[in-house]
C-alpha cells in the first residue's frame, strides 16, 4: 500500500495537530471518566481500560492532578457529568463506511448533530448494524520503520501473541486480538521501542479508493465529524493516494 495514505495514516496525522489545539485533553478526560465507571474501579492496575486512558493521558502530558479528578468524577468521589456511549453508522462519500464512538451527556443532540454533520458534506447517518459489520475490534500498533528491523520486530510481536504486521511505507502496522493488545504493546516497548500508535480499534475489511473531489469531501466530512464535542473516535474505510493528501 505504499504511496496511499489509508484512513488509519490519516486518521493519526490529524491526531497529531488536534494534541496542537488541546483538544485532545478533554477526549482523554471523557476516556478517564467512563473508564472508571464502567471498568469498576479508580485503580489503574485492576482496570485495563483506566490504566490504559491514564498511559495515553501522560503521553500527552496532562497533569497528575487533571488526571485525578476526572478518575475520581468517574468513581462518584467527586460530582461530575455522567457521560453515556453511543456508536452511530453511516455512510460517507462513494459509499465509504463510517462508525462513530460517542460519549454524550445528552443523546437527542448528539444524534441530532450528527445527522445534520453527515447530510450537509455528502454523507447520511445511517441504522445500528448497518456498516459495523465491515469492521473488526482489533489491537493496533504502529511502529516506525527505524525504531527496529523487520524480522526482528515481527518476531517480537508475534512472539507476545501478535496476529499479524504489515509494511505501510514508513511503519509497521501490528494486529492482535483485542485481549492480547496489551502483551504485545508491552513486548515492544520492553524492546526498547515506543510506538507511534497503540490502542484497540475498529479495523476496516476492506478499503475503498477515492479521488479528486471525492477524496476531497469525504476529509472534509471525516474533519466535520471528529470535530464534534461528543465524539470520541471516528473509524472509515477509505483510502486516498499520498498525492491527493498534498
Amino acid at each position: 500500500m505504499s504511496g496511499h495514505s489509508k484512513w488509519h495514516t490519516i486518521k493519526h496525522k490529524k491526531g497529531a495537530l488536534d494534541a496542537k489545539r488541546g483538544k485532545i485533553f478533554t477526549k482523554l478526560i471523557k476516556e478517564i471518566t467512563v473508564a472508571a465507571r464502567t471498568g469498576g474501579s479508580g485503580d489503574v492496575d485492576a482496570n485495563a481500560r483506566l490504566r490504559k486512558a491514564v498511559t495515553d493521558a501522560k503521553g500527552q502530558n496532562m497533569p497528575n492532578d487533571t488526571i485525578d479528578r476526572a478518575i475520581k468524577r468517574g468513581t462518584g468521589e467527586l460530582e461530575g457529568v455522567n457521560y453515556d456511549e453511543i456508536t452511530y453508522e453511516g455512510y460517507g462519500i462513494g459509499g465509504v463506511a463510517v462508525l462513530v464512538e460517542t460519549m454524550t451527556d445528552n443523546r437527542n443532540r448528539t444524534v441530532a448533530e450528527l445527522r445534520h454533520i453527515f447530510s450537509k458534506n455528502g454523507g447520511n447517518l445511517g441504522e445500528a448494524g448497518s456498516v459495523a459489520w465491515m469492521f473488526d475490534k482489533k489491537g493496533y500498533i504502529v511502529v516506525d520503520k527505524a525504531a527496529k528491523g523487520e524480522d526482528e520486530l515481527f518476531e517480537i510481536a508475534i512472539d507476545a501473541g501478535a496476529d499479524d504486521m504489515q509494511d505501510e511505507g514508513d511503519v509497521f502496522e501490528i494486529f492482535t486480538a483485542p485481549d492480547n493488545f496489551e502483551a504485545v504493546h508491552e513486548a515492544i516497548k520492553k524492546a526498547g521501542i515506543e510506538p507511534q500508535a497503540a490502542e484497540i480499534s475498529m479495523v476496516p475489511q476492506n478499503y475503498i479508493k477515492l479521488e479528486g473531489g471525492d477524496a476531497k469531501s469525504m476529509m472534509k466530512l471525516y474533519d466535520a465529524i471528529d470535530d464534534n464535542d461528543d465524539v470520541q473516535k471516528v473509524y472509515a474505510n477509505f483510502d486516498i493516494d499520498e498525492s491527493e493528501m498534498e
